[in-house]
This record gives structure tokens, sequence and C-alpha cells, in this order.
């Protein structure tokens, strides 16, 4: 399966943090960045990209605690592609929506990569 067809079927299975997240993220409301969801960089699709600010934005579950390794390995090739990677955790984006806006806000400010 093609990396644009993984990034069409993954758009569609959104997990809730997901979608809280694009809500604050879309159509350049978010401090009038443009962010796309689900877009294939690579053999990768990453959540949410900033290519202008190259940052992009995962959102992570339960199944990522099994996945250290393969996420180290796709942050690392990102980054050698010039991102910067901010991950959070479904819960952080549920629950503390907020800081993980604020934290967002400032990557994208700053050139950092902050977490809440």
């Amino acid at each position: 399966m093609s990396a644009t067809s993984r990034a069409r079927r993954l758009r569609s299975g959104s997990t809730d943090a997901e979608r809280v997240l694009w809500r604050l993220l879309r159509n350049r409301e978010f401090g009038g960045w443009k962010f796309r969801r689900q877009a294939p960089i690579g053999r990768y699709v990453v959540d949410f990209v900033c290519f202008e600010k190259r940052l992009i934005v995962e959102v992570d579950g339960g199944g990522h605690q099994r996945r250290v390794h393969a996420d180290a390995e796709r942050t690392r090739w990102l980054e050698g592609q010039g991102f910067r990677v901010v991950r959070f955790w479904n819960n952080q984006v549920l629950g503390e929506t907020a800081a993980v806006e604020e934290a967002v806000l400032t990557a994208l400010e700053t050139g950092a990569s902050p977490s809440p």
C-alpha cells in the first residue's frame, strides 16, 4: 500500500485525540500556521505537519509503548530530513489540551520541541 493510500485510510479512522488536535490546527486557525494531517513524508505518514516550519506533531496511543524502537527510528529519519518531531500521548491531548496547544505554539515560534 502506498503512503498516500495509507494516509487516506488513516484520515478516515482518526482517534478522538487526533480529531481534537485537528480542530485546533486546521484552516490556519492556529497562529496562522498551515498544518496538514496524515501527510506522507517518505515512507512514513505523520499525524500533523507544518511544512513551513518543518514541524511534525505526533499523537501516540497505548500501542506506541510497544513500538519504542520503531518510533525512535522513524523520528531519527524524519529529523534527518530536517523536521522537528513533537510527540504527545492521547491522554495529554484529551486531558491537557491547553498545555498541548501551548507546547505546539512554542515549538512553532521558537523552533524548540517542548512537551507539556
